[in-house]
C-alpha cells in the first residue's frame, strides 16, 4: 500500500464513485476501481489531496471484512 501526494497521470481516467451508504452529505472516501492493476481511494473533501492505491486483492479482503 502506498500514500501518494501527487495526481498521477492514469488518475484522469478514475471513475470516482461514493458508497450508497454516504448519504451524498461529502463525508466520505471516493474509490476509482477501473483503473488497471490498483484500486485508488481519497477523501471526497479532497478530491485533489492524497490518493491510497491497494492492490485489488487487498482491497477485495478489506470490503469482504467489513461485510
Amino acid at each position: 500500500m502506498s500514500n501518494e501526494t501527487d495526481i498521477s497521470p492514469d488518475l484522469m481516467e478514475a471513475a470516482w464513485r461514493t458508497s450508497s451508504y454516504s448519504g451524498g452529505q461529502g463525508n466520505c472516501v471516493e474509490v476509482a476501481e477501473n483503473l488497471p492493476h490498483l484500486v485508488h481511494v481519497r477523501d471526497s473533501k479532497r478530491p485533489a489531496g492524497p490518493v491510497i492505491r491497494v492492490s485489488r486483492a487487498a482491497w477485495s479482503a478489506f470490503i469482504t471484512h467489513l461485510r
